[in-house]
């Protein structure tokens, strides 16, 4: 899942961003009201966090834009403005939930979970190939009856091969889905993380590599027999 958080309080947003990625979520920062405005328009993001009081473009009037432009993404609303008319302007804008400053961080997790909920209300609870199940509420990976023991990593890069079925996955797609933008690594660590994974799947004792490297394109699940 990959959120964006759109807040000019730097210390807050790094701290933000750092227990979201604890929390198995990739996340991008923006500053201003505008940098946010750009980055959604070219990454596609699960949640935004939006602070209301920003430079350049305020976040009401960017839940609005967004919500003109066709943006129905989960948004959540993160300000020191507490008021109930504050409140009710911000959900009038569009944004799906409103949480006060100073924030509690469990309950900051517990609306998000909500929020991503809701969105994805269709998409089923364990994610199947062949014999590959996984569940994105506890993270667990299982191969037939064998449990897979994988990395925060290594699972967000399986359950990005198993969502997408057969489709090719460049590395370069794969960073901008795993990785947040400003620690893009190079394409060469998605290749390691690849070769543990399948590593990991022989030791375990899967019949064939489900990784299929499609040269000169990238990577997609193998079809399941």
């Amino acid at each position: 899942m990959r959120i964006l958080v759109v807040e000019d309080d730097i210390p807050l947003a790094e701290t933000l961003a750092e227990v979201l990625s604890d929390e198995r979520y990739i996340v991008d920062i923006a500053r201003d009201g505008e940098a946010a405005w750009q980055q959604v328009t070219q990454v596609n993001y699960d949640l935004i966090i939006l602070d209301i009081m920003l430079p350049k473009l305020d976040g009401v009037s960017l839940c609005k834009r967004m919500r003109s432009n066709g943006y129905f993404q989960p948004i959540l609303l993160l300000t020191a403005l507490d008021t109930s008319r504050d409140k009710v302007k911000g959900l009038d804008a569009g944004a799906d939930d409103y949480l006060v400053k100073p924030v509690d961080l469990s309950e900051l997790f517990a609306r998000l979970r909500a929020l991503l909920r809701r969105s994805q209300d269709a998409a089923p609870p364990i994610l199947t190939w062949g014999d590959l199940r996984l569940d994105p509420t506890t993270y667990e990976v299982t191969y037939g009856d064998r449990p897979l023991q994988l990395t925060p990593k290594e699972y967000s890069l399986l359950e990005l091969f198993v969502r997408n079925g057969r489709r090719v996955l460049s590395r370069g797609e794969i960073l901008e889905y795993l990785w947040s933008l400003e620690e893009p690594p190079s394409e060469e660590t998605v290749k390691a993380h690849i070769k543990s994974l399948r590593r990991k799947f022989r030791e375990i004792g899967a019949p064939d590599d489900p990784i299929e490297t499609v040269h000169g394109f990238g990577y997609r699940l193998r079809t399941c027999e």
